[in-house]
């Protein structure tokens, strides 16, 4: 009688602790879509905390209940844990990224991921505290750049567009730019694209090539920039990504359609009216 006590209050332990370490990201299958309560599903959603966890925070809050949806949010600061908390599963769906950059993520670390249309852009602008235009950084200038392979080939062509590079193609990297293609002799500092908004205010960086979602984060204005990414043609619009093997999952399909419902297109509109952040 003893050891059957003993065996059961084992397993009992051991059942307390798996529902203890996977609250609120797995179900003990490992996954995070699951049933909730009043007939809804359940969706575990990685995003960055500004315009992403914004716009599905509206999500939640106006069209998800309707939709059979329960929506929670998870925020990352940086680019690279939420792929690898999708693949983990301990995310259903992420929202944080553009294709350029899910498809190099997929090359070099094999996620099996599918994905939606693009919901929004964010231009990719050069700010800088000393200069009122780019033609006005000086030769030899300092430049603050990610070193993120899919954004940084972004703000070279931002560059080569302002007239400070040229002939820049997709294989350029600020270590293979030539003395031809640099011909202002620019210097680059590469770093986490979450840090290079913090060396805007540094006395020796020029400029400096900020991604959308720190402009917003950093109270950045990309009206306020020296230049800016255009948005037509624009390849960069943000998707909700999810794991193949989740192709079929209704709820997933559901969140997707209602990223791209007027109403959120007029949310975005609304919140970012300044041009920060564009709905397509």
């Amino acid at each position: 009688m003893r050891k059957i006590l003993t065996a059961v209050a084992a397993s009992l332990a051991a059942a307390m602790a798996l529902t203890a370490c996977g609250s609120g990201n797995a179900t003990p299958e490992g996954t995070t879509s699951a049933p909730a309560a009043g007939g809804t599903t359940k969706l575990v959603v990685g995003a960055s905390p500004v315009p992403h966890a914004k716009i599905l925070e509206f999500v939640r809050d106006n069209l998800a209940k309707d939709a059979g949806l329960e929506i929670q949010i998870k925020e990352f600061d940086d680019y690279v844990l939420p792929n690898e908390a999708l693949a983990s599963k301990d995310l259903d769906a992420n929202y944080f990224q553009h294709l350029p950059y899910l498809e190099n993520q997929i090359e070099e670390k094999g996620f099996e991921f599918s994905h939606g249309e693009g919901i929004h852009i964010e231009p990719f602008a050069l700010f800088s505290n000393q200069y009122q235009a780019a033609s006005e950084v000086p030769e030899g200038g300092l430049i603050a750049i990610t070193n993120d392979p899919s954004n940084q080939y972004r703000g070279l062509k931002l560059l080569e567009e302002n007239g400070l590079l040229k002939d820049v193609t997709p294989e350029t990297t600020v270590l293979t730019l030539s003395d031809a293609q640099n011909p202002k002799k620019l210097k680059f500092e590469e770093t986490q694209p979450e840090v290079v908004v913090q060396l805007l205010d540094d006395p020796k960086v020029a400029a400096a090539l900020i991604n959308g979602n720190f402009i917003l984060t950093a109270g950045l204005k990309a009206e306020d920039a020296i230049a800016i990414e255009k948005v037509e043609g624009n390849p960069y619009a943000n998707i909700l990504v999810w794991r193949t093997a989740d192709d079929g999952n209704a709820a997933i399909k559901k969140l997707d359609e209602l990223l791209h419902s007027q109403e959120v297109k007029d949310f975005i509109k609304k919140e970012w009216p300044s041009g920060d952040v564009i709905p397509g």
